[in-house]
């Protein structure tokens, strides 16, 4: 299997569809595959790609941050899944979204649009919020899937509000520093040799090192519940171990059971395509980006830069994918190369 996924990786390399990419593949609790190849850096000229390549997450700060923080919040009794946005920002009852509850937003059946691009504005965090709060629904609350950064956006202004702390320290001291994350973080600080180049950027006439690639949350100060952390394919291996292991960690407990498995559970089963969790993408019906031979109990996510990570429980399997396809510019490929990446390594065990 190993020859197998490295040459399907290195076609995808040499195709110029990613740049390079750090895999580790886990199964039965045991780490079967971890290699680094192709490039962390194409422009101006190459560099290899490391196992310690610190990458731009994207969107799965969604699942590495955001849900974790909120179900820890949950356990301690600060939080409902049915609580009301309103009943902690009273402004947010217009337009309609009074009736937007916190298990909308981590299932994106909000009714909030998709995306805005508000640093064409040069909104920073507290403008992007209140710009939120103003808008129109483009869906009737908890009818339909539209997956939404302006959700997780509001979910983290909810967990600093709930905290009275910066978002980014809440996450650091509860989820990071329990789970030996020593090199995951917003705003990172590390040698520019140290990440995968993002896309090149007109501003500062370079391409992004260490810079979030998102461009609302680099208006909103790197930091954001959709979009601005770092990270290693080590400390996430730490992270998604303790999902997968039900919330425990180094025998600790750090997560509830029963909180790790709610969030899996399938809460949109009327939509016709994608399945969603807590925050978690579900294996759908039609275009699921772990493939054809992941169970139907699989559940994962991605993230816009090239990075993702599934699991299925029935064959005790994790993967994790860090690509920077975003250094050759915002194109498509990716999403056919993770359901054909993971049709070769489900093949084989």
């Amino acid at each position: 299997m190993r020859d197998k996924v490295l040459s399907f990786l290195q076609n995808e390399i040499d195709l110029e569809h990613i740049p390079g990419a750090v895999i580790q593949i886990s199964h039965q609790s045991r780490t079967i595959l971890q290699e680094a190849i192709g490039s962390r850096v194409v422009y101006p000229e190459k560099a290899p790609m490391n196992i310690n390549t610190v990458f731009d997450l994207a969107s799965l700060t969604k699942i590495v941050a955001t849900l974790p923080t909120i179900l820890k919040l949950m356990e301690e009794g600060a939080i409902r899944l049915d609580d009301t946005i309103t009943s902690f920002f009273p402004e947010f009852g217009v337009n309609g979204k009074d009736e937007i509850r916190v298990v909308h937003l981590l299932t994106y059946t909000s009714g909030l649009r998709a995306h805005k691009p508000y640093f064409l504005e040069a909104l920073k965090a507290e403008q992007v919020f209140k710009a939120i709060v103003e808008d129109q629904l483009v869906a009737p609350v908890g009818e339909k899937v539209i997956y939404s950064d302006l959700g997780f956006i509001i979910l983290y202004k909810l967990i600093e509000k709930l905290t009275d702390q910066p978002f980014e320290d809440f996450v650091r001291k509860n989820i990071f520093d329990p789970l030996e994350m020593k090199e995951t973080s917003f705003n990172p600080t590390f040698p520019r040799e140290r990440y995968a180049a993002t896309e090149f950027n007109e501003a500062l006439k370079d391409y992004k090192h260490g810079i979030v690639h998102d461009d609302n949350t680099e208006f909103m100060g790197g930091i954001s519940g959709h979009a601005g952390l770092f990270s290693t394919i080590d400390d996430l291996a730490n992270y998604f171990s303790m999902i997968e292991q039900d919330g425990v960690y180094n025998g600790k407990q750090l997560l509830s059971k029963v909180s790790t498995q709610l969030a899996r559970e399938n809460f949109t089963p009327f939509d016709k395509t994608e399945y969603r969790g807590l925050g978690w993408i579900l294996k759908g019906p039609r275009n699921s980006s772990c493939g054809d031979f992941f169970s139907p109990k699989s559940y994962g996510h991605t993230g816009f830069t090239g990075t993702s990570v599934w699991f299925d429980p029935e064959a005790e399997l994790r993967v994790i994918l860090l690509t920077n396809r975003v250094h050759y510019g915002r194109k498509d490929p990716i999403i056919r190369l993770r359901p054909r990446l993971h049709n070769v390594i489900r093949a084989y065990l």
